[in-house]
Formats: C-alpha cells, sequence, structure tokens
C-alpha cells in the first residue's frame, strides 16, 4: 500500500500542488488571525508543514520541485506586476540613486563573503559552498547561479528560505533598532536581503516599502550573476 501511494506521489504532480496551495492558503489564515504575527509568516508556517510531508512520505525534492513546476511560471507575471510600484516611484528612485547603488553592492558582496566565509568556517565542502553563496538571490537566479558552480539545488533552495523567512521576522526589530522610518530605505533594505518573501512582506506593509523592496530584489538579482563569479575568483574558487 504504501510503495503504491509512493508511486502515485512520484508520478504525479497533483498532490504536491494542492498540499503547496493548501498550506499556503491555511497558513494565511492563520497569519490574519494572529494579527499578522512575524513568526508566523505563511511562507514560514507552509514550509514546515511541506517538508514534514516530504520527509513522512520520504520524497526527494527533486520529485517535489517538478511535481509544483507549473507554480515556478507565475513568478514571470508576478514580477512584471511589480514594475506597476515601481513606476509610481520612479521620481524618487531617480533621486536616489546614488545610495541605493552603494547599499545594492555592499549588500550583495557582504551576502556572498559571508555565507562562503560561514561555510569555509564550519568545514563545507564545495559543493555546499557553492549553494549557500547565492542565498541572498532570490530563487529563479539563485539556483541556477549554484548548479552552475556545483552547488547542491535542494540545498541552494533551502538556503534561499531560509534568508527570505529569517529576513522577513527579523527586520522590523532590526528596523526599529535602527530607527528607520523611511519605507523606501525600509523596503529596500527588506528586498535586498529577504528577496521575495522580504517583497512580499513590504507590499503588505506600504506601497512605497513594495516598490523599493521590488527594486531591491531585481537589482540584487543581477547583481549576485554578475558579482558571485568575481568574488569566486577572489577566493580562488
Amino acid at each position: 500500500m504504501s510503495a503504491s501511494i509512493g508511486s502515485w506521489l512520484a508520478a504525479s504532480p497533483l498532490p504536491w500542488l494542492v498540499l503547496t496551495l493548501g498550506c499556503y492558503l491555511a497558513a494565511m489564515a492563520l497569519y490574519r488571525r494572529s494579527g499578522c504575527h512575524p513568526l508566523l509568516i505563511p511562507v514560514f508556517t507552509a514550509v514546515i508543514v511541506v517538508v514534514g510531508v516530504l520527509l513522512i512520505t520520504d520524497t526527494p525534492y527533486a520529485t517535489y520541485r517538478s511535481g509544483v513546476a507549473f507554480l515556478g511560471l507565475l513568478i514571470g507575471p508576478a514580477t512584471v506586476a511589480l514594475a506597476l510600484p515601481l513606476y509610481a516611484q520612479r521620481a524618487r528612485i531617480r533621486a536616489l540613486w546614488l545610495p541605493l547603488t552603494v547599499a545594492l553592492l555592499v549588500g550583495c558582496v557582504v551576502a556572498l563573503l559571508s555565507a562562503l566565509g560561514l561555510g569555509w568556517v564550519f568545514g563545507a565542502n564545495d559543493a555546499t559552498l557553492m549553494a549557500l553563496a547565492p542565498k541572498s538571490a532570490t530563487i529563479p537566479i539563485a539556483l541556477p547561479m549554484a548548479e552552475r558552480y556545483g552547488g547542491t539545488a535542494s540545498l541552494a533552495a533551502v538556503a534561499v528560505a531560509i534568508t527570505g523567512i529569517a529576513g522577513a521576522m527579523l527586520a522590523p526589530l532590526l528596523l526599529r533598532l535602527l530607527r528607520s522610518s523611511d519605507p523606501a530605505e525600509q523596503g529596500f533594505a527588506l528586498g535586498l536581503t529577504a528577496h521575495a518573501i522580504g517583497t512580499a512582506r513590504a507590499l503588505q506593509i506600504h506601497p512605497t516599502m513594495g516598490a523599493f523592496a521590488a527594486l531591491a530584489m531585481g537589482l540584487n538579482g543581477v547583481a549576485t550573476a554578475l558579482l558571485m563569479p568575481l568574488c569566486l575568483a577572489l577566493l580562488g574558487r
């Protein structure tokens, strides 16, 4: 019986699509009922349930990834839709281009080098290091970059998810400690460090914050693709 269930789960994308969407909708309802508590952001609680199901059913990540590939097709339209809040903030973006550029370069390089440095300190092998390096980029960019340099795709996905979840949870507290009150500053910091998950969180809080988070997420993806090879070359990788 268990073998037949496992074969069905491996062969059909339907259970994984239903599981993912169902977990997210339930997590969103829980998040709203909690008054938008940062520890209950939908991605975090939904991921816990999905990972639990994968472990119980002994399902490889590759099987789950292929099963929810359809959802990946929605990333493109969702990303294009972010152009609307960006267009509304075009004057502010032009006025802040220099500090935004400096923040982007510093944030991207620190994210890459800190991931590689921490991995090296704890004795990670090359495949693990390459999976961790692009953790602050959004998944459509992080996974190809990790795989290109020999990183493990499943580990890269986990690293990206953990980075985004941690950023969305901790950013509000850190921004309050830094006494930042500008939605543009807050949004850019959130998108730069927590990519799509941070951007989704920013869009829930303030339209200006969401626009700058989307800008940071997109620019950081491009910067990661350009700077990761340079950082690896400097480190002799």
